[in-house]
């Protein structure tokens, strides 16, 4: 289930795992103008203050803000499929927003805290898996995320927050656990490449 590629409508929608509960903490307290392509656009507009956080070291507020950044994306899409509210551009624009979160947080904080090579790898796979998805598209092809790809976003959420905890309280030992969290995401990466290209 996890590897099947199908670009999801309002007519086929599939429940993720943690839909129902999203929608009973967030997506019931919001009112129906709030869209899940509001909350999208929220995550590009959070992402150069989360760098530049992240830039002067102010680690409470980075690590804050990134992890609310973070929590939109899972929003907007519980909401979308919840509500019935999802659109093409939706679909299109969501894993920009995640790339340009997670990958401008990568170039920024990653390399400089774990390895300039290990941030290569990373933005290599999320460029491979945007390559890929340009490719279908050019075919007229549209997929929505595949579960591998939802499990990959998880854990460089995770690994980068580790890599924040550590800063914002003095815990070295999280960073060991933050490279294993964000090695395991590209593991994640390469399966979801295959899958969608499969």
């Amino acid at each position: 289930m996890l590897g099947i590629v199908m670009l999801m409508t309002n007519e086929n929608i599939v429940l993720a795992p943690f839909d129902k509960l999203l929608g009973a903490v967030f997506v019931r307290f919001f009112p129906q103008w709030l869209r899940p392509n509001h909350l999208t656009v929220l995550r590009m507009l959070l992402t150069p203050t989360v760098l530049w956080l992240l830039w002067i070291e102010q680690w409470p507020w980075a690590f804050g803000l990134f992890l609310f950044a973070a929590m939109t994306d899972a929003w907007d899409g519980a909401q979308a499929r919840l509500r019935k509210q999802i659109t093409l551009w939706g679909t299109m624009a969501d894993p920009v927003a995640d790339k340009l979160l997670i990958g401008s947080v990568v170039v920024l904080f990653v390399a400089k805290e774990v390895n300039f090579l290990f941030a290569i790898v990373i933005i290599s796979m999320e460029l491979l898996i945007v390559a890929g998805a340009l490719y279908r598209r050019r075919q007229g092809r549209y997929a929505s995320a595949n579960g591998y790809g939802k499990i990959k976003m998880f854990l460089q959420i995770l690994g980068v927050s580790l890599l924040l905890l550590a800063k914002l309280a003095g815990l070295p030992l999280a960073v060991p656990f933050a490279v294993g969290t964000l090695s395991l995401a590209i593991a994640f990466a390469v399966i979801s490449l295959l899958t969608y290209s499969s």
